[in-house]
């Protein structure tokens, strides 16, 4: 995907002995957003805001040596194993050694010639990395106003990590001006030398610049456009955050003290084997235990009661990523952890008071947001026609912010159609869901919407369970109503071969859970998201049994 963004100007920040000025330069081919406030919680601000920064820039990939020169090295001797091989005679011997010298003497030549131009390439990409490190990231962050706060979110390099900055408006001593919308801003990496400077006793003012939509765009030479290439995981890393963030979880409230004991030990050690993982041993009303892999290093956190009804144990891939979290704790009140399960995603949110910074990691590191789950597929399928859709889109769009009760009581429709409705635009990268207050909020990803066909199937699983419903090869065999759950169960014929999924659908229209005798979830469970034969039996499930009259459910579907 090709995205254009124009600045005017570009970010800039600046201190003295009694302030310190943090000006963002807005894009001005989107709608005004804009934001002029003080903050009245400085360090609070810095620290999060300093957190934030470390998302942007983490890339925790494998990087391989650079092998170049060894397997230069080695191809010259083979040059000569082989020589000395071969040359079985005096005369065949003294041509294959002028031969040599006269190549050694040919490639001396060459790198002579060259050396100035690595030399002057090395120069370069040192200097980048050292002065403009923007040029490394692949997009600016995003930055949305809304009428009770402010929030910036950003994705790591490596896509694995997502960031979320919220500040609400009590943060700020005063709001001078305010235009609601979101926005991609300029970041600069310098910003976070300036974020370093930020005290109590100096007055912090946050700026989304207004006055950059009140200047003729034509023949200017302050504005600044950038045409960006963004991969599409990018994007679909974006959904699926906020598909994520609305799926049930197990939550456990931790005092920071003891999420920086689990800092703490995984610094002091470092693994040399598996298994890699944090395991948390939740009972109801007892204190949170965490069992350190593969040390097997339990701790206890007395502090902090495990409040759910019903016990777990769920192991988190990927921590040495919580490290973002470290500079965090000191000035936290909470953090809060919300566990979708074993290898799935999970959030972190730190609470300073009115202030919070939520962390987002995918299932392990190397599998980066875009391919870790697909947990749009988990959420609410229900049919929305397009009229109704656009019915709710503008209840949540006058409100900017709303809970699925308060837009359902505004629109007159049933519940089960508003969630549906906004999973639609949560997948279309118009809304998402507030992890924070538990509400949906407007939140236009990209300046035109997208195509509906634009990211239609997010994986092959979803497109081969199209092929499959399409090809009347899916059969229900039976729906029960458990706990005000419907537990349905079918038969999907694959190449020949028959599989029988069983899917259970919550109060909300979520797949909660789910299982079939298929390769792909024997080998992953849910940790990649449902499989095909899940997906189709949940298509034609929706598409028959929900989508029918009563009468059709008398005839032994129901």
């Amino acid at each position: 995907m090709n995205f254009v963004h124009r600045y005017f100007g570009a970010t800039s920040a600046s201190s003295d002995a009694l302030s310190t000025a943090l000006a963002f330069a807005p894009d001005l081919l989107r709608e005004p957003t804009y934001f002029v406030g003080k903050v009245r919680r400085h360090l609070p601000f810095r620290e999060a805001i300093s957190a934030l920064h470390h998302v942007v820039v983490s890339d925790l990939r494998f990087k391989p040596k650079d092998r170049t020169a060894y397997f230069a090295w080695l191809k010259d001797h083979e040059e000569q194993l082989l020589a000395e091989a071969v040359a079985e005679r005096g005369a065949v011997r003294e041509r294959i050694d002028a031969l040599r010298v006269e190549f050694a003497d040919i490639h001396k030549l060459s790198s002579e010639i060259m050396r100035p131009f690595y030399g002057a390439q090395k120069r370069y990409f040192d200097w980048l990395y050292q002065n403009n490190r923007d040029a490394w990231f692949v997009l600016d962050p995003v930055i949305t106003v809304h009428p009770d706060e402010v929030f910036f979110e950003c994705f790591s390099l490596d896509e694995s990590t997502y960031g979320r900055l919220s500040c609400d408006h009590d943060v700020f001593e005063r709001v001078e001006e305010m235009a609601c919308g979101t926005t991609n801003i300029d970041y600069s990496h310098a910003l976070y030398d300036e974020f370093q400077k930020i005290r109590s006793y100096r007055d912090t003012s946050l700026t989304i610049e207004p006055s950059g939509f009140e200047v003729q765009t034509a023949g200017e030479a302050n504005f600044r456009e950038e045409k960006i290439d963004l991969p599409d995981s990018w994007m679909r890393g974006f959904l699926q955050v906020s598909s994520a963030m609305a799926q049930p979880a197990h939550v456990v409230d931790l005092a920071p003290v003891d999420m920086h004991a689990i800092l703490s030990r995984l610094a002091a050690k470092r693994e040399r084997h598996g298994p890699r993982s944090l395991r948390f041993l939740l009972e109801p009303d007892k204190p949170v235990e965490v069992l350190i892999e593969p040390w097997n290093d339990r701790l206890t956190f007395r502090r902090s009661i495990y409040k759910g009804s019903e016990p777990a144990e769920i192991r988190i891939w990927g921590r040495r990523r919580l490290a973002i979290l470290e500079r965090a704790l000191p000035l936290a009140k909470s953090v809060r952890l919300h566990l979708l399960g074993s290898g799935l995603p999970s959030f972190a949110v730190v609470d300073y008071g009115g202030l919070r910074f939520t962390l987002g990691l995918s299932g392990w590191t190397a599998n980066d947001w875009s391919r870790a789950g697909q947990f749009d597929l988990l959420a609410p399928r229900t049919e929305v026609d397009e009229t109704t859709a656009q019915k709710v889109f503008d209840a949540l769009k006058g409100q900017h912010f709303a809970t699925v009760p308060e837009l359902a009581f505004e629109t007159g429709l049933d519940r089960s159609i508003v969630a549906g409705a906004l999973g639609l635009y949560v997948q279309a990268g118009r809304a998402m869901y507030d992890l924070d207050k538990g509400v949906y909020r407007l939140r236009e990803l990209v300046r035109d919407p997208l195509k509906p066909g634009a990211l239609r199937f997010s994986s092959e699983q979803e497109e081969k369970a199209d092929r499959f419903v399409a090809a009347r090869l899916v059969t229900i065999g039976s729906v029960d109503t458990r706990e005000g759950k419907r537990v349905v169960s079918g038969e999907v014929m694959d190449d020949g071969k028959t599989h029988h999924p069983r899917l259970v659908i919550d109060a909300d229209d979520r797949l909660s859970t789910a299982a079939c005798d298929c390769w792909f979830y024997g080998h992953n469970k849910l940790m990649r998201g449902p499989c095909e034969h899940m997906l189709a039996l949940r298509r034609l499930y929706h598409l028959e049994v929900e989508g029918k009259p009563r009468a059709f459910r008398a005839e032994g579907v129901a």
